[in-house]
């Protein structure tokens, strides 16, 4: 029996894998060369010196600005969100 050719489907976006791979490649070049160099510098001194810097009183001061500016945001985005989604839901719009 002969083999039928197969049809090849045209995409919808021509060149996205080759667009998007490309976007990944430099997103995690981007993401993950930092990341490794911070790792690797981390691990340069030990565990005792990480720890050491890791639960310092600059570090534990700077975790509680982090977290509590998170909290607000988090707060803020509730309200807001809450808000929005009850206009949405109640209103009609054209």
């Amino acid at each position: 029996m002969p083999k039928l050719p197969r049809l090849r489907r045209s995409s919808s976006l021509p060149g996205l894998s080759l667009s998007l791979g490309i976007t990944v490649f430099w997103l995690s070049f981007i993401v993950l060369v930092p990341l490794s160099a911070v790792f690797l510098k981390s691990a340069s001194g030990g565990l005792g010196e990480f720890v050491a810097a890791a639960f310092s009183s600059r570090a534990l001061a700077s975790y509680k600005v982090t977290f509590g500016a998170a909290l607000i945001a988090a707060a803020v985005n509730v309200v807001f969100g809450l808000l929005i989604a009850w206009v949405l839901v109640r209103y009609e719009f054209p």
